[in-house]
């Protein structure tokens, strides 16, 4: 059995893993069109209980990556000044090249061979693959638009992905204003000294403040005066931090003959509800499992990963959106009140309730009632 595994993030080192361990004849190389040590960005942050997803299925993963996070209980809302705590709503967060490592190490233990600083341009190189996987991103070269009934959009605020050596206490979401217009930081710390440090803003901020004129070391300036207070004296640090627009990707099938899509070459879910890796790596227990049910028969493998898996995916998706949606118009929800900027916030992926939130959150929801007098 041969299967190639193209994209050596998350999904791809992931499900290699799982597939090697589980057949350990199978012949497995993953490619990757950059260098083994190299990643862009900082930090990534797991929605709450972050790996209880890992912990009945692969438990020794789970072992191995759980004592290298950071986690809180709590996450923060600073919205010019006002600071309202969002208490219940925990996350946790890892380096990615960190992650990316102990992945690797797992693959490679596993048996699985790697080929990298090698771009897949034909896909036809792969023919002779029993199994293709394209695990290589929301740009994927290796998934035909056409063949998988792909879509792909761009919203519209841009964002730059630093990070910073002040460890937050906590996941925050700050929100400022200035003359050029209104500016979100996504901050939270990832390593016991580093944070990573997400600026966001709306299309007509980002060309009021000239930033399609800047350089990098310029926007970083730029971007610390705005957030001053937050930084408290630390500078941004910059590693292929460049300004980018959200790349929304989907796919009415998610297999074509015997290549399927998993991760962000599937779908991406916004950044926002914190679960993009977890999706990544869930697909990748998915797969593995529905080929396992199957006897390695990749013909009735694939409609079943797509089968069980999809109805789960397309709720997270289209809660993601929602919050994207949000995002989008986080300059119109600054004029309101902080409370009710907060209420909206907490709503943004769906309908919430207050008396349920209550027994999640009961601080934010006695300081909200208590804001709007009840």
């Amino acid at each position: 059995m041969r299967i190639a595994i193209v994209g050596a993030g998350p999904a791809g080192l992931y499900f290699s893993t799982l597939l090697k361990r589980r057949r350990p004849d199978a012949d497995i190389r993953v490619f990757e069109q950059n260098p083994g040590n190299a990643t862009f960005g900082f930090g990534v942050v797991f929605s709450d209980r972050a790996l209880e997803f890992l912990r009945d299925d692969d438990p020794d993963s789970c072992d191995a990556i759980a004592p290298h996070m950071e986690s809180w209980t709590d996450m923060r809302l600073d919205i010019e000044g006002a600071v309202i705590r969002l208490d219940g709503i925990g996350f946790s967060a890892i380096g990615r090249l960190e992650l990316l490592q102990i992945l690797q190490e797992r693959a490679r233990a596993a048996g699985v061979e790697f080929v990298f600083e090698r771009r897949i341009e034909d896909v036809s190189v792969l023919d002779d693959c029993d199994l293709v996987v394209a695990a290589d991103g929301a740009n994927s070269v290796v998934r035909d638009a056409a063949a998988f009934g792909t879509e792909a959009t761009d919203l519209s605020n841009r964002f730059v992905w630093y990070g910073v050596d002040r460890p937050f206490d906590t996941l925050t979401q700050t929100f400022r204003r200035n003359e050029d217009g209104a500016f979100n930081a996504h901050h939270y710390r990832y390593a016991p000294g580093r944070s990573t440090f997400i600026v966001e803003t709306d299309a007509a901020t980002w060309r009021s403040a000239g930033f399609d004129r800047m350089d990098d070391a310029e926007t970083r300036a730029c971007c610390e005066a705005v957030f001053a207070d937050t930084l408290d004296g630390h500078r941004l640090i910059s590693n292929g931090s460049v300004w980018r627009n959200f790349r929304k990707v989907s796919s009415n099938r998610w297999f074509a003959g015997n290549t399927v899509l998993i991760g962000d070459a599937q779908r991406t879910a916004h950044f926002s509800i914190g679960s993009g890796t977890r999706l990544a790596m869930e697909d990748a227990l998915a797969l593995d499992a529905s080929l396992a049910a199957s006897g390695d028969r990749i013909a009735a493998a694939l409609p079943a990963f797509e089968a069980t898996r999809r109805p789960i995916v397309e709720a997270l998706v289209a809660a993601a959106d929602s919050s994207a949606r949000w995002y989008e118009n986080f300059a119109a929800h600054m004029k309101l009140d902080p409370w009710d900027m907060a209420w909206s916030y907490i709503q943004r992926s769906g309908r919430v309730d207050l008396d349920r939130l209550a027994k999640l959150s009961p601080g934010f929801v006695a300081g909200y009632r208590t804001a709007r007098g009840g």
